[in-house]
């Protein structure tokens, strides 16, 4: 029995061609014990990504009243748990841009093409690798906690951690190649038993994401096994900077699309459903993912517009390739927006602001996904400025980047996982969303204490406040005479940080609720897959589908050129800074409190 949830209004009844419009069933799996184990193991990755969201949200104040004024690293209570400002950075950092996504993604992402492919996956693999990235995460949260690897969000040498948490971050990474490797594998596989067939949409967007991961995590790989780890084991006698911070860029930025796409994937396929509308065109959604498997990765040299021995050349061609994926982006803007607009047609809404108020506003999955992409629309355009060559300078070592990245990874993509965690969950586990008006309330205030912190911190930054900084602790006097008139984006900061607090508070009271409530529906028929319907799909067979659909169709071809641009593109650059080679010792900046004013410890 189907069981509509009580915020949700009826969907609409369509009359017109059936073919065009109907909706993709995931196939069934009548092996119930095989699917629970599928569905438990989902489960472990998304409950583990939360509880490490849950620790990372209630820091994040901590770093908000620092860009008010307010130093609360000096509270004795406080100080017996957070060494420093910068360990309370470092752990907000790393859990939740690192750990949250990581766990939530190799969940999700391995969950939904299994389930649409109808594919039977080796399951001992499959939880193999999660106690892996688990053994991973708690390695290096040893010497997070233990205040020896307080090295900040980036981590750059020759700030230098213990060995432990590099050993622990590696463990963490290999075990998400494994699960991308898993779901590669298991659609080389479907394709030799379904020959000629087009991959099914979700599928696609979710191999062509883990393609795109096997890409670019290769810089971080690099950098932890032929930089990182031989210098920290005493193997080389210092660490080039420059090098590894090229490196991590490699992967640093790519990321950022490693964590946003699997937001895309729900936006195209799950959310017009979830509406009321339906997928605009399955071609165009498929050409995005292509865009962005090519173009994501080699780009993150423009963020390092101010380093030595990287030619401006090599500079302006990343800045160019970064601006080329705001197209990517700007498709997917008008395609949702479309899908969007079909739903409140479809309710009766007529005219611009007459369509906004047809869409099932008491929602909290429809709610959290659209404030999410609102937050992105400033993302983006905050993003461009950031990469641009002339004005990156002007902002790139401010306040003005946590604000961008606080509404790019910490509304676009935290609060889409947040929406989808409303219908996952019960999914997963055939428990009932505990308090539905609390959850939509909690996506209100989230997307309302971003935008507070967006505009402080954005605000800040064009002061020149400088960003990882104990901002707080600068006398008033001299606050005041260096970064004059920022009162009121301080007042914003702070005010974001108490208002994010009670959305965190009100969200993971929701979640964790109804993963502890009892079990009351059949998960398979209450909380089915919300595929959409699709104005213009891409059809099963090759034979018959569009020339797009077919040039998209060959990911692993796609793959191979992914792999050739990046090594055109970084491969010229590297080999210049490994000729020009320069190794310094390592220091220990932030182990103490008294080391934070400078290096004191060297190798």
């Amino acid at each position: 029995m189907t069981v509509s949830p009580p915020y949700d209004t009826p969907a609409p009844q369509r009359t017109l061609e059936p073919d065009a419009y109907r909706a993709r069933v995931a196939p069934a799996i009548g092996d119930a014990a095989y699917l629970a184990s599928l569905k438990k193991v989902t489960q472990y990755y998304v409950a583990t990504a939360f509880i490490a969201l849950f620790i990372g949200v209630l820091l994040g104040p901590l770093q908000a009243f620092n860009y008010a004024g307010i130093n609360v690293y000096e509270n004795p209570i406080l100080k017996a748990l957070l060494k420093s400002y910068y360990q309370g950075l470092s752990l907000h950092g790393v859990l939740n841009a690192l750990v949250f996504t990581q766990f939530f993604i190799s969940g999700w992402l391995l969950y939904l093409p299994t389930r649409d492919m109808g594919a039977r996956i080796n399951m001992k693999f499959a939880w193999g690798t999660y106690i892996m990235m688990t053994a991973g995460l708690l390695i290096a949260a040893v010497p997070l906690l233990l205040n020896k690897a307080t090295l900040l969000y980036t981590f750059y040498p020759p700030m230098e951690g213990h060995w432990a948490f590099y050993v622990g971050a590696t463990i963490m990474v290999a075990a998400s190649l494994l699960v991308a490797g898993q779901v590669v594998l298991t659609w080389v596989g479907w394709k030799k038993q379904n020959p000629g067939q087009v991959t099914p949409l979700v599928t696609f967007m979710s191999v062509s994401l883990w393609m795109m991961w096997l890409v670019c995590s290769l810089g971080l790989v690099a950098e932890a096994l032929l930089v990182l780890l031989p210098w920290v084991f005493g193997l080389r006698p210092g660490v080039d900077p420059l090098i590894a911070k090229t490196l991590f860029w490699w992967t640093g930025h790519a990321i950022v699309y490693f964590w946003l796409l699997p937001a895309y994937i729900s936006w195209y396929a799950f959310l017009p459903k979830q509406a009321g509308g339906r997928i605009v065109s399955e071609p165009l959604a498929r050409l995005t993912f292509v865009m962005f498997l090519l173009n994501s990765t080699p780009v993150g040299i423009h963020h390092q517009y101010a380093d030595p021995n990287i030619s401006n050349t090599w500079k302006m061609i990343h800045m160019f390739l970064t601006f080329l994926v705001a197209i990517p982006s700007l498709l997917t803007a008008f395609s949702i927006a479309g899908s969007l607009e079909d739903a409140a047609r479809a309710r009766g809404g007529r005219g611009l602001f007459g369509m906004l108020t047809h869409l099932p506003w008491k929602d909290p999955v429809v709610v959290g996904q659209i404030l999410a992409m609102v937050s992105f629309i400033g993302g983006g355009a905050g993003g461009i400025i950031t990469a641009s060559f002339a004005f990156s300078p002007v902002i790139h070592n401010t306040a003005w980047i946590p604000g961008h990245f606080h509404i790019t990874v910490g509304t676009a993509v935290t609060q889409t996982f947040m929406a989808i965690a409303f219908w996952l969950v019960p999914h997963l586990t055939g428990k009932r969303l505990v308090a539905p008006k609390v959850a939509l309330a909690s996506m209100w205030l989230w997307f309302i204490g971003m935008m507070f912190f967006a505009v402080g911190m954005h605000w800040e930054g064009l002061l020149g406040v400088p960003r990882r900084a104990l901002i707080s602790a600068v006398a008033l006097p001299i606050y005041k005479e260096g970064y004059m008139h920022s009162q009121i984006p301080m007042a914003l900061t702070g005010i974001s940080g108490v208002i994010l607090l009670l959305a965190g508070l009100s969200f993971f009271y929701v979640l964790f609720a109804t993963l502890l409530s009892p079990r009351v529906d059949d998960a398979e028929a209450a909380t089915p897959l919300p595929y959409s319907e699709t104005i213009s799909p891409a059809g099963r067979s090759l034979r018959g589908a569009s020339p797009l659909v077919r040039a998209t169709e060959p990911l692993l071809a796609l793959w191979v050129v992914a792999f050739a641009l990046v090594a055109l593109m970084y491969g010229p650059v590297l080999m210049r800074l490994t000729q020009n080679a320069s190794l310094v010792p390592g220091c220990n900046y932030y182990t103490t409190v008294q080391s934070e004013v400078g290096c004191n410890e060297q190798r």
